[in-house]
This record gives C-alpha cells, structure tokens and sequence, in this order.
C-alpha cells in the first residue's frame, strides 16, 4: 500500500479537503519558492490544488504531477488545459523520473498518507538536481486541526473505535514536531527549515462541514461508514451538537494549521 487516504469520489473530496487544499497552496509555493523557467514536479498531486497554482506562481517550463489514485489522475487531467502540465498515476516511493530532471519536487498534503514517507522524501531528492529544492506540507492533526479533533474527541468518548482512530489520526508520518525536518535532513537535504501555515476553514452550515465525512470521503469517514445504525445516529447527534455548541446551525470558521518542510539538494 502506498497510500492511506480513503478516496470515493473527486467531488466528494473537493468538498472535504480540495477546497482548503487551494488555499493552502499559494502559502506553500511562497515558502518552497518557484522561478520563472524552473522544471517542477507535483507528488501527489490529489485534483490539482497545487497543480493549477503552480502557473500562477512562475512562468514555469513544465510542471509534472503524479498521484497514486487513478480517481484524482481521472479528474486532474479533465480539468487541465496547460499544455506544460502532464499528469499521471505514479508511486511516490517509486518516481518515474530520472535522477536530477526538476528544479523542484513539492509535495501538499501528501506524505503523511503515504505510510513509507521517508521513502517518498528520499525519491524526491533523486529527481532534483544539485541546488534543486525539496518541499512538502502536512497538516498537524494533533495540534492544529480544530475541527477535525472536535470530532474526534467527541466521538472519542461514545466508541473505543474511535479511540483508536484518533490516536492513528493524530499521529501519521510527518506530523510530530521537527519529523519531517529530521527525515529531510536524514535523506541529504541542506539547509533545512520546517515552519507552520495556516488558513481557516469556513463553513456555511453543518451539512457543509460534515456531509463529505458522512459519505465515507477521507479516514475519518472511512470510520462512520462502518459503523453501525445505532451508534451512526449517535454520533451524527454528538458531532452536530459540537458543530452547533448550543447556538442555531449556520457558519462555522476552523484555524487549521499545516506543518511544512523545505531543504536543498546539495550541490557537492
């Protein structure tokens, strides 16, 4: 398995996370950095949330992107029209690009679902050249995922499952303190530096915040797809009520905060 991210539909997950995806990205390529004619590559690159922000950014030579769902491969390619970008379904462990071939390799809101990351890390480095940047973003789920530990925790105390997801939740790779730091430096990269981005995320209502999780999209409905009637009822209630916290269902604004990494490929 080279990915753990639960994917039903590309619609479905532009609701849950491809949205907030698009914000994050033009904060990510301000830190990792583009230049005009630079050569760069996508890792998991998910609907295109960095994909299409990428031109944006720079007058880039070419922008590849990969993914390992042939779901989000399918939908980034109907959206493009830029002939410079080139889509397809790759491993992120396993990059089908020859050694030094990018100027850089950015990975949003990908490795902490790819359960060997420093592997991915270590693939990024070889297809950038020497003095080449390596760059990736992952949320921080145990510190900085508001709305997302609001229902955990409140799951948390109707079902031992829950329990347990959250602990799998809070921690997957990448997501401890200085770890992508440490796996960077750990791979060869140079000049390592890790900050924190955040953006907000707002809803217009509580069927907008828990409608994609209740369909079964991501980790977390992965979880309340499976359980049964009962306990369904139950928890939909308790996460409703957490939503509302006792005033009348309408927007709701969540500080969601991502950890992010960047470091050079040495050029000796």
């Amino acid at each position: 398995m080279t990915s753990s991210f639960n994917v039903q539909s590309a619609d479905g997950y532009e609701q849950l996370m491809g949205r907030w995806s698009r914000q994050l990205a033009p904060l990510f390529i301000d830190f990792a950095g583009v230049a005009d004619g630079e050569r760069v590559l996508d890792v998991g690159c998910g609907t295109g949330s960095l994909t299409f922000a990428l031109p944006h950014a720079a007058n880039l030579s070419e922008i590849a992107a990969i993914d390992f769902s042939p779901v989000f491969v399918e939908a980034a390619i109907r959206r493009n029209t830029d002939p410079r970008i080139h889509i397809r379904q790759a491993d992120a462990c396993d990059l089908p690009f020859p050694e030094g071939y990018f100027d850089r390799a950015l990975a949003l809101l990908v490795l902490h679902f790819v359960p060997e990351a420093g592997k991915a890390v270590a693939e990024m480095r070889r297809v950038v050249r020497p003095g080449g940047v390596v760059a990736a973003a992952v949320w921080d789920h145990l510190g900085g995922m508001s709305g997302m530990r609001m229902v955990l925790d409140t799951v948390a105390m109707l079902d031992e499952g829950a329990a347990q997801v959250r602990s799998r939740y809070c921690f997957q790779p990448m997501m401890r303190p200085g770890e992508m730091k440490q796996s960077f430096e750990a791979h060869g990269l140079v000049d390592v530096e890790q900050t924190s981005l955040l953006i907000r995320m707002d809803y217009r209502s509580f069927e907008d915040f828990w409608q994609p999780i209740a369909a079964g999209e991501g980790p977390l409905g992965k979880y309340v797809g499976s359980l049964d009637p009962g306990l369904r009822a139950k928890v939909d209630a308790a996460v409703r009520a957490a939503y509302e916290a006792g005033q009348p269902d309408g927007p709701r604004s969540f500080a969601s905060v991502a950890w992010a990494c960047r470091g050079i490929v040495p050029t000796v």
